[in-house]
């Protein structure tokens, strides 16, 4: 029991060995001195011999007043002590008082009289120096008012981690009353804060002393207990001047609002990798179901656990549709990718399946309106117009299909399908951000996929096209002016499988083409037609020349017995070049005014049809007046001659002043084109104009 009759409180026991000081009455250096009802000094401690400069030897048993304090304050002096002697009445203040040396220095004073138990009367006066004081004063009004006017949210605990003191900012912070804070630890006022790596930092701060700076938390507080907050928290051991371990200070600041921008541009960054990586994956090859299924690749785990990508029939069989409300729609799978949902694969179309979605369902909604659908959270009775059948909407039950997002796929502005995700393993539902992403693989992939819907149809095309003319006279573009000439072999020779061709692109751009199928005949003939027309679909794509060369070269190879040669070139006028690429071809002459003619250097490459070899693009400029002539082996090619000597002979022709083309094609194929030549020629000049 204590002195007052209650139970001592945990702490209050007595200490049984010598305590080491505070520190701060000894940063304010009080000295005490006791006088008799005299005035004669009786007790004098070590700071007033530090204060007033006088040793307790020679200032015990004086009249305080005459050591201590000028003439002209006695008079003063004799009544102050006359009223704390008389009265009893304490008296408080600052008074100048003269030390041992002669100078004066200003006293902070605290004077009261004192009772000892024989009833005799002393003086007590504490002293300090007022300049200390006054500015310990102002060290804490200053970090008083810091403490309760910073954003910042700031705690003391003490060596076993309990809240000491609290200020206002950290009391809205944790949404906390600070007197709730006192004596109570961080688990029990803020329980859903990771409460266990806060303490981990704070017990190692008070061991080792080396502060944790910004060390930063995710949780809840009472605040706003529906949300995460960020916090950055900062820890400092604190320590009195003898270097006594008192407990630990913490600030905290709340960075919510960076946590999440951060969350945002990393949310961001992954978006930007994924659509960098579709770019590099999806339609590395003009294969439908290929880039379908590169497609459904990138979307999952990335962006969904589930990934269809379904096309409306009509659309794969290279037919155009529009979907009335009340009409269901008619849909191919293509392909389907899930990551470890064997339930909710088995509920998906299998690709290559047709199968009618009915008017309600979610998917034939985004076909027919071109727009997304978007359910973050899947409830039981979504799941039937999700699936196709009440056998694969509880399939998807079981999966745990929580959140569904479907994407048109639209391409120059046809709808084709759309891509269905599904989400299972994640957590998470699908957000406005994810619908941004998948909207963006969907429109990169809808162009892959429309591109190889055309060339799918194209090369389907080309393997049933027996016989393609030749067109009788080139367009003109813009930026040039085009002569051309086919000239079959003799009379007693079966009809070749030169051709050429000049195609108009966009951007004022032109491709120029001249090829030659090996061997004659209708064979020969069906295959150039084949080629032409391919040639002219894949133009349509403004594909890199070399690019359409690995394309010709997969159609060629998959002809009968056809090998070709074949130069490709994409005329720029706004660039004054020329894009090349060569297939085992003979090499393309430039004509530029004041120079002597050349044949460009080319990567030769080899035929269509070989494979197994890359070609290359080779870019050469063109300004207006150049000519570039494109010609088959059947312009300089004969049996008796070297090459060499006959590629000279079309360079020598080539020479001169400038000429008309149709000119200079009729010089090239009287004085180059034998009357016996037993091989056709297709001969194409094109020479660069100034565009409009």
């Amino acid at each position: 029991m204590s002195a007052a009759g209650s139970p001592m409180a945990e702490g209050d026991e007595p200490a049984r060995a010598p305590v080491r000081p505070s520190g701060l009455l000894d940063v304010l250096r009080v000295a005490s001195v006791v006088l008799d009802t005299e005035g004669r000094i009786v007790l004098w401690s070590p700071q007033a011999e530090e204060l007033f400069g006088y040793e307790a030897r020679e200032a015990l048993g004086q009249y305080a007043a005459r050591i201590m304090v000028h003439e002209q304050h006695l008079d003063l002096v004799v009544k102050l002590f006359a009223d704390v002697m008389g009265t009893g009445q304490s008296w408080a203040g600052a008074f100048p008082v003269r030390r041992k040396d002669g100078t004066t220095r200003l006293v902070e004073f605290r004077n009261m009289r004192l009772l000892d138990d024989q009833g005799d009367v002393y003086a007590l006066g504490l002293c300090a120096d007022q300049s200390t004081v006054h500015r310990l004063e102002r060290e804490v009004a200053l970090s008083t008012r810091m403490i309760a006017q910073s954003p910042i949210g700031l705690a003391v605990l003490d060596t076993d981690l309990r809240y000491v003191s609290v200020n206002p900012a950290l009391e809205e912070l944790n949404g906390v009353p600070a007197e709730e804070h006192l004596g109570r630890t961080v688990r029990d006022v803020v329980p859903r804060m990771d409460v266990d790596a806060l303490e981990a930092a704070a017990r190692r701060v008070l061991d080792t002393g080396e502060p944790v700076v910004d060390q930063s938390t995710i949780g809840r507080t009472p605040a706003d207990p529906d949300q995460d907050h960020a916090w950055s928290i900062s820890l400092y051991r604190l320590e009195n001047a003898f270097g006594t371990v008192l407990g630990v200070a913490v600030s905290i600041v709340d960075v919510t609002e960076q946590y999440r921008a951060g969350i945002e541009a990393e949310a961001a960054r992954r978006r930007l990798a994924m659509i960098a990586d579709a770019s590099g994956r999806i339609g590395t090859t003009l294969d439908l179901d290929r880039t379908a299924r590169e497609l459904a690749d990138v979307a999952v785990p990335e962006l969904a656990d589930i990934a269809a990508v379904d096309l409306l029939d009509a659309v794969v069989q290279g037919r155009r549709t529009s979907l009335d409300p009340a009409e269901a729609a008619v849909i191919r799978a293509l392909a389907v990718q899930g990551y470890d949902s064997a339930e909710a694969l088995e509920a998906a179309d299998p690709p290559g399946q047709v199968a009618r979605y009915a008017p309600d369902r979610l998917v034939t909604q985004c076909v027919r309106t071109a727009s997304p659908v978007l359910l973050p959270h899947v409830e039981d009775e979504d799941l039937a117009r999700i699936a196709r059948s009440p056998e694969a909407a509880g399939l998807l039950g079981r999966a745990g299909v929580h959140s569904y997002l479907a994407v048109p796929l639209i391409a120059r502005g046809e709808v084709l399908g759309a891509l269905d995700l599904k989400r299972t393993r994640n957590p998470l539902p699908f957000t406005e951000d994810d619908l941004l992403l998948a909207r963006e693989l969907a429109a990169r992939a809808a162009v892959q996929i429309d591109n190889a819907r055309w060339y799918q149809s194209a090369r389907e095309t080309a393997l049933t096209l027996q016989r393609s003319l030749l067109p009788s006279h080139p367009p003109v573009t813009g930026g040039l002016e085009v002569a051309s000439r086919y000239q079959p072999a003799g009379a007693t020779s079966e009809v070749g499988g030169d051709w050429f061709d000049v195609i108009g692109l966009e951007g004022g751009k032109t491709a120029l083409v001249v090829g030659d199928v090996m061997g004659s005949g209708i064979p020969a003939a069906a295959a150039m037609g084949r080629l032409r027309t391919a040639t002219n679909t894949l133009a349509s794509l403004d594909l890199d020349p070399a690019l359409l060369l690995e394309h010709l070269d997969r159609i060629t190879a998959g002809l009968e017995q056809a090998i070709a040669t074949c130069v490709y070139a994409i005329h720029d006028p706004h660039l004054r070049q020329c894009r090349i690429a060569n297939a085992g071809h003979l090499p393309p002459v430039r004509v530029r005014a004041g120079r002597p003619p050349e044949l460009l250097d080319l990567p030769t490459g080899v035929p269509l049809g070989v494979g197994g070899v890359a070609f290359s693009t080779t870019t050469v400029d063109l300004e207006p007046g150049d000519r570039l002539v494109l010609y088959t082996d059947g312009l300089v090619e004969t049996r008796r001659d070297p090459l060499d000597e006959r590629l000279d002979t079309l360079l020598s022709l080539l020479e001169g002043p400038d000429r008309p083309l149709e000119e200079v094609c009729d010089l090239l194929l009287r004085t180059l084109h034998e009357p016996d030549n037993f091989d056709d020629v297709a001969l194409l000049i094109a020479r660069a104009t100034t565009p409009d």
